[in-house]
């Protein structure tokens, strides 16, 4: 088996230290590990992350120390604690490093604005429709479906759309 099978077959997913979407986090993780891709948690919470509703996830990993180069791809897991992230330059930058190297990048509910505010989405987005405007103020049109992929980027309106969104995902990874 070689690396870079193993490196396709690894997602890191973006929790918000409190508040994510548990919804969107347990539909998007079981998939994958049911394709079977192995999933690893990155936040900036201390030792475990807190949803909506109280679900406690542990991370494996801090933001800086991120390598793109050891995953197939990266998903931003939305939620009301999303919002706090989007100007975070760190994530930004990891966004970024995924972007150049031509990964798959994925962002649900609240999280797309932190790819438009990186500057990765040019044109058309997804996203909660609370945030619309915030899209919209990065020069992004809104797009109403529940998921919208350009080229690499796939995103997502809500946990409504978390099935199809992962299910596109996964498509996407298998095929680089």
């Amino acid at each position: 088996m070689s690396i870079n099978f193993l490196v396709r077959k690894s997602v890191l997913l973006i929790l918000p230290a409190e508040d994510f979407n548990e919804q969107e986090y347990l539909i998007i993780s079981s998939q994958l590990e049911r394709a079977n891709i192995k999933v690893f948690i990155a936040s900036d919470a201390n030792t475990v992350c807190k949803g909506s509703s109280g679900l406690k996830v542990k991370n494996d990993v801090s933001f800086f120390n991120i390598h793109e180069s050891n995953f197939g791809g990266i998903i931003f897991i939305g939620g009301t604690g999303t919002r706090k992230y989007w100007n975070n330059v760190s994530l930004h930058n990891i966004a970024k490093k995924f972007f150049r190297s031509k990964k798959i990048i994925g962002a649900i509910c609240s999280a797309p604005i932190i790819l438009a505010k990186a500057g990765l989405i040019k044109e058309k987005a997804v996203c909660f429709p609370e945030d619309k405007k915030e899209l919209e103020r990065e020069g992004i049109e809104y797009i109403e479906l529940p998921v919208y992929i350009d080229k690499n980027i796939i995103t997502a309106q809500s946990s409504s759309a978390a099935a199809e969104f992962v299910s596109s995902f996964i498509y996407l990874l298998n095929k680089a």
